[in-house]
Parts: C-alpha cells; sequence; structure tokens
C-alpha cells in the first residue's frame, strides 16, 4: 500500500503514464483514492457525495486511452452533471435530484479517461468565498481547520490540498476557482471565456462570467485538462479562442520577456492584509530575477461601478438559476427551502429590471474595453489573490439584512478577482508564498484576451523555481 500511496502522491498526468504503460491498474489508483478520500474527509468534509461504487464500474474494464486515463478525480457538486447521481448545489431544493444525461464537460472528462469517485462541497447555488453550506456542514482547510478553504469550489481545493486526489473540477463566476485554490495553496485557473463549454442545459451563465476548470497541483495537470475539454459544442454563444498549440506544450517552453504590471492597492480602496502585500511583492520579485519587466501598474476604471454591475449580474443569475431550477423540477421553493442569505439575495435581485441589468452588463462590457487597454501594453496583471490570509469559519454567516452589504464584504476578501469574470479574460492564482502561520497566500496572474498559453509558460516557470507539489498540509492523506 505504501507503494500506492507514492504513486497516489503523483500528479494525474503522472498516474495515467503508469497506467497507460501496465505499471499499475487503474481499479488501483481508484482503491487508493477512495482510501485516502476516507482519511481525510472526516476532518475536512470535502467530498459529500460518494461515487465509489460507479468508479469501480467504469474500470472494470480499460480506461479510455486518454490523457488521464485511470487518473481518479472529483466533481463539484455544481453543474457537473454525472447521469444518475444526484446533483444538489448544496441546496435542500433540489432534494436528490438525478438527472439522465451526463453534461457535455463530463463527457469529456470521462473521454480523457478520467474516473470520477465522488462530487465535492460547495456554498448553497455556488454563491460565496467560503464553502459553509448548511445542507452538508462547513468544509475544512487543510492548513487550518478553524478557517475557511476558500469557495465555491472548496470542497475541491480541500480534496486537492489533502492529496485525496491530484485534482478536481470547479467553476468560478466570481473567484470561485482562485480563491480557493489562494485558501488552499494549490493552482487554480479561470480560463478565457468561452473556453469550456457549458451545455446541454446552458450556453452562457450570469451574462458569460461563468467558466468552467479545475483545481490542480500541478501546472501540466490544468493545461492538460484544458486541452482535453476546451473547444465548443454545437450551439455555444461565444466562439473558443484559437490555440496556436496544445497547452501541455508551453510547459516547459519559454515565456520570453514579458511585461508584468503590479500592485498592492485594492481597486475598491480596501485596506490589503499585510501578508497579502507581502505576497504580492514576493511573486514580483520572483518574476523579476526570471528576467520579467515588472513595475507597479493598474488598469484605470470605475472600480466601484464594475463592482456594482457584477454584483447585480451575480444576483441576477442567482434568481434566474433558482427559477430554472424550479422549472426543471416542477415546484416552487419555499422559503424554507433555501439558505437565508441566497433566499434573500434572490429576493433583492428579482427587484433589479431588465433595463437595469442590462445596464449592468452594459457598463461591464464598456469598463472591459476600459481594462483591455492595459493589456496593450502588459502582458499581466498581478495582483494578490485575495485581500486577507484563509478567514476563519463563519466569517460571513448571514442571518438577516442586506445581503448585498455581505457581499461587499466578501468583495473585501476577494478583491480582485470577480475583475476577470466581467471582461472574460484568464486568471490563476499561483501557490508561491506561505505565511507566519503557514496558512497560504496566492498571487492572482490576469493575461490578455485568449492567452491561457501565456499563463501556463509562466505558471511552469514559477513552479519550477519554487515547486509547491510536495508541500503538505497538517491535514494530509
Amino acid at each position: 500500500m505504501r507503494m500506492f500511496d507514492d504513486v497516489a502522491s503523483l500528479d494525474a498526468t503522472g498516474q495515467a503514464e503508469l497506467v497507460r504503460s501496465g505499471a499499475v491498474q487503474a481499479i488501483e489508483l481508484v482503491d487508493v483514492a477512495i482510501e485516502r478520500v476516507e482519511r481525510v474527509n472526516p476532518v475536512l468534509n470535502a467530498v459529500t457525495t460518494t461515487m465509489y461504487d460507479e468508479a469501480i464500474q467504469a474500470v472494470s474494464a480499460p480506461p479510455p486511452d486518454g490523457p488521464f486515463s485511470g487518473a481518479p478525480f472529483l466533481l463539484k457538486d455544481f453543474l457537473a452533471e454525472y447521469a444518475g447521481v444526484r446533483v444538489t448545489n448544496s441546496s435542500r431544493f433540489l432534494g436528490d435530484f438525478a438527472p439522465d444525461a451526463d453534461s457535455e464537460l463530463v463527457r469529456r472528462y470521462k473521454a480523457a479517461g478520467l474516473v470520477v469517485i465522488g462530487k465535492t462541497n460547495t456554498p448553497e447555488m455556488a454563491i460565496g468565498v467560503t464553502t459553509e453550506p448548511l445542507r452538508f456542514g462547513p468544509t475544512r482547510n487543510p492548513w487550518d481547520t478553524s478557517r475557511t478553504p476558500g469557495g465555491s469550489s472548496g470542497g475541491s481545493a480541500a480534496a486537492v490540498a489533502a492529496g485525496a486526489v491530484p485534482m478536481a473540477h470547479g467553476n468560478d463566476a466570481g473567484g470561485s476557482i482562485r480563491i480557493p485554490a489562494s485558501c488552499c495553496g494549490v493552482f487554480g485557473l479561470r480560463p478565457s471565456r468561452g473556453r469550456n463549454p457549458l451545455g446541454p442545459h446552458f450556453g452562457d451563465l450570469f451574462g458569460g462570467m461563468v467558466s468552467e476548470h479545475a483545481l490542480t497541483r500541478s501546472v501540466r495537470d490544468s493545461a492538460g485538462l484544458l486541452d482535453a475539454t476546451a473547444g465548443p459544442s454545437p450551439g455555444d454563444p461565444y466562439p473558443s479562442w484559437p490555440q496556436r498549440r496544445p497547452f501541455v506544450d508551453e510547459i516547459g517552453a519559454e515565456p520570453g520577456r514579458l511585461r508584468i504590471g503590479f500592485t498592492t492597492q485594492t481597486p475598491l480602496g480596501d485596506e490589503l492584509h499585510p501578508d497579502c502585500a507581502d505576497a504580492v511583492k514576493d511573486a514580483a520579485a520572483l518574476c523579476e530575477q526570471l528576467g520579467h519587466e515588472v513595475e507597479e501598474a493598474s488598469p484605470s476604471f470605475d472600480a466601484e461601478l464594475m463592482w456594482q454591475s457584477a454584483t447585480k449580474a451575480l444576483g441576477v443569475g442567482t434568481a434566474w438559476g433558482i427559477r430554472a431550477w424550479a422549472r426543471r423540477l416542477g415546484r416552487e421553493p419555499a422559503e424554507e427551502d433555501l439558505e437565508p442569505f441566497v433566499w434573500a439575495y434572490a429576493q433583492r435581485a428579482s427587484g433589479i429590471s431588465a433595463p437595469e441589468y442590462l445596464l449592468a452588463a452594459q457598463d461591464m462590457q464598456r469598463m472591459t474595453r476600459d481594462i483591455a487597454r492595459f493589456f496593450a501594453d502588459y502582458d499581466m496583471w498581478l495582483t494578490p489573490t485575495l485581500g486577507q490570509p484563509p478567514a476563519p469559519l463563519g466569517t460571513f454567516a448571514f442571518d438577516e439584512g442586506d445581503p448585498f452589504e455581505l457581499r461587499r464584504r466578501m468583495a473585501s476578501f476577494s478583491p480582485y478577482t470577480y475583475i476577470a469574470n466581467a471582461t472574460g479574460q484568464p486568471a490563476m492564482s499561483v501557490p508561491l508564498h506561505w505565511n507566519g502561520g503557514n496558512l497560504p497566500i496566492g498571487s492572482h496572474f490576469v493575461g490578455r484576451h485568449g492567452d491561457e498559453a501565456a499563463l501556463f509558460r509562466l505558471a511552469a516557470q514559477l513552479e519550477e523555481a519554487r515547486p509547491w507539489r510536495d508541500r503538505r498540509p497538517p491535514v494530509s492523506a
């Protein structure tokens, strides 16, 4: 078993290479991954739906000869639907509804050879910067179990950081891949708008703010997975940005001399925690040591209007998502079916008129043009991923009051991430720094539209210069 624990500590690319060579069997990887989930989950509460029988059945025959043949994987319990397995959105309203077909993304995961062993925890309806749903209870950060793993892909990030699986699915409407990546010390990339499909149920979510991808221990896993899933499905509303070559070929490629603007100022003027300021200065210095041109610089845009517009879009999207599920389930939710924050947020957003929502979309599009001018001169914008280290659980509890005020406090915790969702740009959180309390602090890089390749090249260079894959949290498989 010790040998298989060593194998399970490899990234998904390395595990699949062993399966294809015949050195290990896919069933052996699945068995060890299940055992590792069972080791850490009683403490972390990262996995809320187990799919062990489905996984064992999937490897009863040789897995597809894809880039991740036989590698175990977890799905976030939001959007990615697996036929016959419940999708809950961590909400009592959905009950144990099980879809009768896979989503397009899950079909591509299966074709890549991934073996899904479970679904991970998320805040209700995936709204929030922490993963503390009432239905399943909080997921805990493996670096400090009194703190949040971030949200909304917190269960996935915690499972990857703890070594249960090498990578796990996530999605991102306002930072939901990058926030937990920072909190848990793993790599998280949000692709460009339209890069991954949202079908068959959606072509667009929240006005194009939502992107699908994953949280990984290695950069090459993220690149290889995006190669396996990228590209439109029939009827998608956005074209996929053209790729010059496979993203995995960017790993180890020379990034060239990049011009990087960095900041320690938050757009809305909130105070930045000294640990986060230290992290971004350290990342800027490392980039400079690697030969890049680095200077303090930021895009010029109306930050208050951007936040107001994005918050309206997310609120309307939440209300719409609940109505979409009501239509699908054939029943309307009662107030007790939803958590107080989600109910209040959806009710408040339902009062936003269609013209007001479209004005918010127009404002975000106009500010996207303002921000794009910055990227005519700079290859990337470097910020801290978060404004604070991982917060104690319960920090963002909501009982009553204005739900938009809680969203404002969330924006103070994550002051940068939602901007890339509004503009549609690719962005990544890279785990380069740990503070004096041994808590991870991510560094956030935003790239040009459609240029994930440059982000992968830089991320691989940073990973080689300051490896993070062997850092293990106190709660670890």
